[in-house]
């Protein structure tokens, strides 16, 4: 009795002396631990996720990779893998369990392995969120009395949810909904058994036993993991023993993306941490851009297309690199592979090597490991590029174009071609030889109504080139101005029949002591022409003389109504021909006010901003258009119109200010962050008259459709889509270094832009190709060929399920029958008179016998006038 007597007071001392030194650790680290209740309000680092407007997953921006889930959303053998495997009595303990430190210690003495861990998921939770991961004994102290906090306060599938959302598990994935995407590419719901045990396997060592690091390791690790899910009882033999047969299939899978729009990703990235600053990548703000998902894929398609064709007409100017040269050992196919499998991809361009080269044939293995052929038709273009204004020969056999050895770039066509006798659709695909364009591109369409960017384009290809050209690259416009330079001339008088002389120029310039003679680019001239020929046929003197009409400095003014920067016009009568630079979308901002009836919006990208909870914290609040029908039915709109148009008109009339102001002061990050409500709609300024604004749709209208039977513009080539609601303006700068095509349609404006990156290059010209068809582009390179196709592909597609718009003609606008030659009145019904708008008052008076009689226009006096 005595001994066990004694027994029970050692065990008793014992006991007090734990408990004692157990509470004593307590106080001692007390003052350092964290206070476990903000894990009731966690914001676990989630990233910042791009949308187009309807939906589609642009870009995905964040250190971690991380999908959240509730619970309920992740599959009970997901939780039940890493209960077996983490902590079987993760139900029944406190938060630290004395008994699977007992078991865990067990197995290390008699196994010597570690098979099982002793942290519990909850201490593995209190690690993650407030300690490190340092293997000291005061760490493991912490993470004990955390964990018995945490248990505490949450639940258990509180903490189980916690701990499947923030686990590291490789690859900056965290959490088991990012684990999913990044190793097979699903969500949690389509895991199999066996990929379910390979997610649950990796908080061990997730650099190490990952499946893309090691499958090997990662099968082992799998397999632990079923082992114990079977002896949990949570499996039964025959689903462990399948899984344990299902192969491992992974491979890295960066986030979902739905739409590939990297130029619109960086831009709304950019514009996030301006406004954010870092914290945007982590707290999981959903960034709503105004690109339309259809419309974008239809810019790029029709940029990189007409991109492409440009460069294939100016030749052939190589391969990329010589592998093996004629009787050196060729690569198999495998090893072919392999020496491409670093090499980038361009979009439609792929990296491939030509294994043999017959007559009129090329034998082909890409970087994918297909094994191809490209015939004739896919070769034929690739006469050799000399220079960006001359082109050799065509060639006659593949053997002119392509050597065995050649590492080169191939397209692979398929379309689906309609079989008129069985009236079946059969599916074809070819190979075609290609390059990467030397030159590049720029695209952007934007709403007129209120400023949405819908789609934007900044060049060939982002992995080659990151810069935006669309916002970034300013050039100089060319004839692209020149609607602009006849609005200030009709706000001064012009009409559309004004007859303005197309004749020489001879300026004495006085700086450089010379004289400037601006030419027509055919070199040709008409004598006294109507104003809406001029702008059509985009002739360059008439532009000059509109300019003169109006005045230079009060055109320079003029223009700043359309958001142009002031230092960005020259003052000087060049401006008329395209002297000033402007990038893309400012271009395009400023043809919309001419599409929208004369109100001035302003271009933006990010609609709106959601928190992780998805709610508004960001909207941009765009000025819209509201115009005269608009106004006759609400009259409150019409109050706000004018008091915009008031504000906008006082901003213009004041000198330019060239002091910088005083910074404001930065909201905090706090404030930024505040849910919001909707604003209330705002209105955008009238700038220009409706009158005015139709006046210039009319003449660009004319660019493209010309006057029946009698002219057609340089942007004829748009006859094609075969509607009248449509109008543009072609550009080429000095020497061709810039070609561009702004245009517009019903609800939409675009504008396209091509050019060499190096602004000493010009797009020179191309000769005739012997091996292709008739329809081949040939000669100098300008507005209309270079440019103009990408926009035309482009509204063919923007357009296609839009009706055709009838014609809304402003009030105060009046349509006279005038005589085609001098512009007055006509009383005659044939091919010499036609029907010609006139804002009310400006129309003629005078019929054409009596101007004739008077020789109302003399041009010695047009000369000096104009």
């Amino acid at each position: 009795m005595k001994f066990i007597k004694r027994l029970l007071i050692l065990a008793l001392i014992c006991i007090i002396l734990g408990v004692g030194t157990i509470f004593g650790l307590y106080l001692y680290v007390k003052p350092d631990l964290p206070d476990v209740a903000e894990l009731k309000n966690v914001e676990l680092q989630t990233p910042m996720q791009v949308y187009s407007e309807d939906g589609k997953l642009i870009s995905q921006f964040g250190e971690k990779r991380r999908i959240p889930l509730t619970l309920d959303e992740i599959p009970l053998l997901m939780r039940e893998a890493f209960i077996a495997t983490e902590d079987s009595r993760f139900y029944e303990h406190p938060g630290v369990d004395p008994i699977g430190i007992a078991r865990a210690a067990f197995v290390v003495l008699t196994s010597g392995s570690a098979r099982q861990g002793a942290s519990t998921i909850t201490q593995q939770l209190a690690r993650n969120f407030f300690l490190s991961n340092e293997k000291k004994l005061m760490r493991k102290i912490k993470e004990a009395f955390i964990a018995i906090h945490i248990e505490k306060l949450l639940t258990k599938d509180e903490i189980l949810d916690l701990y499947l959302n923030k686990i590291y598990l490789g690859y900056r994935a965290y959490g088991v909904g990012a684990a999913a995407q990044v190793y097979f590419g699903k969500t949690v719901d389509q895991l199999t058994l066996s990929e379910i045990a390979v997610i649950a396997g990796l908080p061990k060592a997730p650099s190490t036993m990952n499946p893309i690091y090691s499958i090997d390791r990662a099968t082992t690790r799998r397999n632990v993991v079923l082992m114990r899910m079977f002896e949990e009882g949570y499996i039964t033999k025959a689903q462990m023993d399948a899984a344990r047969a299902e192969p491992i299939v992974s491979h890295y899978h960066g986030a979902e993306i739905q739409l590939y729009a990297p130029y619109v990703a960086e831009r709304a990235r950019a514009w996030m941490v301006n406004r954010y600053g870092e914290a945007a990548y982590e707290r999981g703000m959903k960034v709503y851009t105004t690109i339309n998902s259809k419309l974008q894929l239809d810019a790029q398609q029709a940029a990189v297309n007409n991109l492409l064709a440009y460069d294939q007409r100016h030749g052939y100017r190589g391969p990329v690199a010589v592998i093996w040269k004629p009787g050196q050992t060729p690569l198999n196919a495998n090893q072919i592979v392999d020496k491409l499998k670093n090499q980038p991809v361009y979009g439609q361009l792929i990296p491939a090597i030509v294994t043999k080269v017959g007559e009129k044939t090329a034998n082909i293995v890409t970087k994918n490991g297909d094994i191809a052929v490209i015939n004739w038709n896919g070769m034929s273009w690739a006469r050799k590029f000399i220079s960006d204004s001359r082109q050799g020969a065509a060639p006659r056999k593949a053997s002119d174009i392509l050597t065995a050895g050649q590492q080169i770039w191939v397209q692979h066509k398929q379309s689906v071609v309609s079989d008129k006798v069985d009236n079946a659709s059969v599916s074809t695909s070819e190979w075609l030889l290609s390059q990467t364009p030397a030159v590049n591109t720029a695209f952007v369409a934007m709403s007129p109504n209120n400023g949405a960017v819908l789609a934007m384009v900044g060049g060939f290809n982002y992995a080659q080139s990151k810069f935006n050209r669309a916002t970034q690259s300013i050039r100089q416009v060319g004839s692209g101005i020149k609607p602009f330079i006849y609005s200030a001339a009709i706000e001064k008088g012009l009409t559309l029949a004004t007859l303005i002389n197309d004749a020489p120029i001879t300026k004495w310039d006085k700086w450089q002591g010379k004289a400037w003679r601006p030419k027509n680019s055919d070199g040709k001239y008409g004598g006294p022409t109507r104003a809406r020929i001029g702008l059509a046929r985009s002739i360059n003197v008439m532009a000059i003389r509109a300019l003169r009409i109006a005045g230079l400095d009060f055109t320079i003014d003029y223009l700043t109504r359309f958001g142009f920067k002031r230092s960005d016009l020259p003052r000087a009568e060049p401006i008329a021909l395209g002297a000033g630079s402007l990038t893309p979308l400012e271009l395009v901002q400023g043809y919309s006010v001419f599409v929208n009836g004369g109100y001035a919006v302003e271009p933006f990208l990010i609609n709106k901003v959601d928190n992780n909870d998805d709610q508004l914290i960001y909207y941009a609040d765009p000025a819209i258009v509201c115009n005269e029908a608009c106004q006759a039915k609400n009259p409150q709109a019409k109050m706000q119109v004018a008091m915009a148009t008031a504000v906008e008109d006082h901003k213009l009339d004041q000198p330019a200010d060239n002091t910088k102001p005083a910074p404001a002061e930065k909201p905090t990050l706090a404030d930024l962050e505040q849910v919001i409500t909707m604003p209330p709609v705002r209105y955008a300024p009238e700038v220009i008259s409706e009158q005015n604004a139709f006046l210039v749709r009319e003449m660009l209208n004319s660019n493209i459709w010309g006057e029946p039977g009698k002219s057609y513009g340089t942007g004829w080539r748009a006859k094609v889509l075969k509607r009248h609601d449509i109008g543009g303006k072609t550009g080429t700068t000095n020497n061709a270094k810039d070609a561009w095509y702004t245009g517009f349609g019903p609800n939409i404006v675009a504008t396209t832009w091509v050019g060499f990156d190096d602004h000493r290059r010009e797009l020179g010209r191309t000769s005739w190709n012997n091996n292709l068809g008739k329809n081949q582009t040939i000669g100098g390179e300008f507005g209309g060929n270079a440019a103009q196709p990408a926009w035309i592909n482009f509204m063919r597609q923007a357009l296609k399920n839009t009706p055709e718009q009838e014609k809304q003609i402003p009030d105060d606008i009046v349509k006279v029958r005038i005589d085609r030659a001098t512009g007055q009145l006509s009383n005659r019904d044939d091919a010499s008179s036609m029907y010609e708008y006139f804002i009310k008052g400006t129309e003629p008076t005078r019929s054409v016998q009596q101007a004739t009689s008077e020789r109302q226009f003399d041009t010695e006096t047009a000369e000096e006038l104009f």
